[in-house]
């Protein structure tokens, strides 16, 4: 049965990454995996469930995560078509859930300074909000990670390619709860070596 008050998380990371020559999820960021950072974000909130989707190279990324993937509130879906565009991976995690939950978050996997506070205060804003989406921002920038209701699951199953559901928050603005974050590493992608060096600065003590 659909809990209205309930929201699942869903973490993005099927990626190939060929920019580093290896899986992007399992590139060590201190102490962790890149994936890891995200994963212990969530699975430390207050998400219901936590669903990491993955599509390259799966078995290796599991295998590192070692018992961590047996967490209670983790399930793994696969994309196998994740080589299409990140819309496929957020339709597999949300197939997954879409049932059982009344909102959905969803995470991106190389965005490894997402921090447990943040994603517990959108909960919190979005749980107090008539909204249907909750989308953080940063001195005017939008970013992740984003709410959306279960009265948007079927627009989200209709989203093709690797935009995401960028165009879904763009038609629903009037929808939209834009939260203002004053944290704006957060927001930082992982998508060059570049940027792994420039966080690798900035990590947590």
């Amino acid at each position: 049965m659909l809990s209205r008050t309930q929201t699942a998380g869903i973490i993005l990371a099927a990626g190939a990454s060929v920019r580093f020559g290896q899986p992007k999820q399992l590139i060590r960021l201190g102490n962790k995996y890149l994936v890891e950072w995200v994963l212990d974000a969530a699975l430390n909130s207050r998400l219901q469930t936590v669903v990491l989707v993955l599509g390259h190279e799966p078995e290796t990324i599991l295998q590192a995560l070692g018992s961590k993937i047996q967490h209670p509130g983790l399930k793994v879906a696969i994309n196998p078509n994740y080589r299409d565009g990140q819309a496929t991976s957020l339709k597999t995690g949300l197939l997954s859930i879409r049932s059982n939950f009344g909102s959905v978050m969803f995470l991106l996997g190389d965005q490894p300074m997402i921090k447990t506070d943040i994603i517990d205060h959108m909960l919190d804003q979005f749980g107090q909000s008539e909204k249907d989406l909750c989308v953080p921002v940063f001195k005017k920038k939008r970013g992740n990670p984003t709410i959306f209701r279960s009265s948007l699951y079927d627009e989200l199953m209709q989203i093709d390619g690797d935009l995401g559901a960028r165009d879904i928050i763009r038609k629903n603005s009037d929808r939209t709860q834009f939260l203002e974050i004053d944290d704006p590493l957060c927001f930082l992608d992982i998508d060059t070596p570049r940027d792994l060096d420039y966080l690798l600065t900035h990590l947590p003590e």
